[in-house]
C-alpha cells in the first residue's frame, strides 16, 4: 500500500476523539467493548462501532479471553505512522533550511 492509503484510514480513526480515547484507554491495558462501555457516556455497541474502525485501521486487535473478546492495541501500526510523520518533518525541515539559505544569500 501507499503511504497515504495506509495512513488516511489511521488518520480518519484517531481523528474522532471518542476514538482516539478507546485507543488511550486500551494503551492501559485491554479491554472488552463492555468494559469500555464502563468508562465512556455512550452504549456498548457504540463502543463496538468505533473498536471496529480502529480495527480496520490496524489500530487495535480482538483477543480472545475465555468467553470475552478483549481488544489490544498494535503499536506497530502506531510506530509506522509516527516513522512517517518524523519524514515528512525531516524533507519540511530540509527545505525549509534551504529556503533559509536562499532568502540570506539574497
Amino acid at each position: 500500500m501507499t503511504t497515504t492509503a495506509t495512513l488516511v484510514p489511521v488518520f480518519a480513526a484517531l481523528g474522532d476523539e471518542t476514538r482516539w480515547n478507546i485507543l488511550a484507554a486500551l494503551g492501559e491495558g485491554d479491554a472488552s467493548a463492555s468494559a469500555l462501555a464502563g468508562r465512556f457516556p455512550i452504549s456498548r455497541q457504540a463502543i463496538a462501532k468505533h473498536l471496529a474502525v480502529l480495527q480496520g485501521a490496524g489500530l487495535v486487535e480482538p483477543v480472545r479471553a475465555g468467553r470475552e473478546l478483549r481488544y489490544r492495541v498494535l503499536g506497530a501500526q502506531l510506530s509506522e505512522t509516527a516513522r512517517r510523520l518524523d519524514r515528512i518533518g525531516a524533507e519540511w525541515d530540509r527545505r525549509l533550511a534551504a529556503i533559509k539559505r536562499i532568502a540570506e544569500e539574497l
